[in-house]
């Protein structure tokens, strides 16, 4: 049994991912009620009556909330998917045989979360049952990938949303557009080829994508999304 605490979003996914298989700890029965009726998870408990011991433990806690958990007792694994808060910070507070980090997005609920892993093959097995996991080699490269990996899905709708947003000004009704748009992302994911080829294979000379490329590079699209994941990455890193 895979013990999850703390029953925010990414705990809501990553429980329906693993389609309930899990116990949920948290400090409010009436949230963990409800979580369990959304997710299917059958058993909870209250933090401050729960013992880590022997336990595989995903700590899904806001990272702020490190310091206050308090638990009781040595895990066989903590798995953290705390953005910023590394190993050694987490062993201050929280006794474990073993430590990973890990960095899931929100993809998890629909079994398609691509997941960066620093720690354990145990970590690496669980977080590959809800998508794909990928190995980093250092936290720092995990905190990196939180950056692509994590926040990555919200700077995305921001393109899908302004893709469709194109589509419904040149005359197309929503809802159309964003079927459209949704097909886009799926067939981009199922091309198996480097960004930049990707490009060239769809930019002819002087064609309808090069005019629209051309758009996007006066409009710095580039630069706003290189800095977009710096902006992120360092935001980690204060947390």
């Amino acid at each position: 049994m895979i013990t999850i605490i703390g029953n925010g979003k990414m705990a809501l996914a990553i429980a329906k991912g693993l389609n309930g298989k899990v116990e949920i700890v948290g400090r409010d029965e009436k949230k963990l009620q409800k979580f369990c009726k959304e997710s299917g998870v059958k058993k909870y408990s209250l933090l401050n009556k729960f013992d880590i011991t022997n336990k595989t433990i995903i700590l899904a806690t806001k990272p702020y909330a490190l310091d206050s958990l308090n638990l009781k007792g040595k895990a066989k694994e903590i798995i953290s998917i705390m953005a910023g808060k590394k190993i050694d910070e987490i062993k201050k507070q929280v006794d474990s045989d073993i430590y990973s980090r890990v960095m899931p997005n929100i993809g998890a609920e629909f079994m398609a979360s691509t997941t960066a892993v620093f720690g354990s093959d145990k970590a690496i097995e669980i977080f590959s049952k809800i998508g794909t996991a990928i190995k980093v080699n250092s936290e720092q490269e995990l905190d990196i990938a939180t950056a692509i990996a994590g926040s990555g899905p919200a700077f995305l709708a921001l393109v899908a949303e302004a893709i469709s947003d194109g589509g419904v000004l040149c005359g197309l009704n929503r809802e159309l557009s964003y079927q459209l748009t949704a097909g886009l992302f799926q067939s981009f994911a199922s091309i198996d080829k480097k960004p930049s080829e990707i490009k060239d294979m769809v930019m002819s000379p002087a064609g309808t994508t090069a005019s629209g490329y051309e758009s996007l590079e006066e409009g710095n699209v580039r630069s706003s999304f290189i800095k977009a994941i710096k902006s992120a990455y360092e935001k980690s890193q204060k947390i």
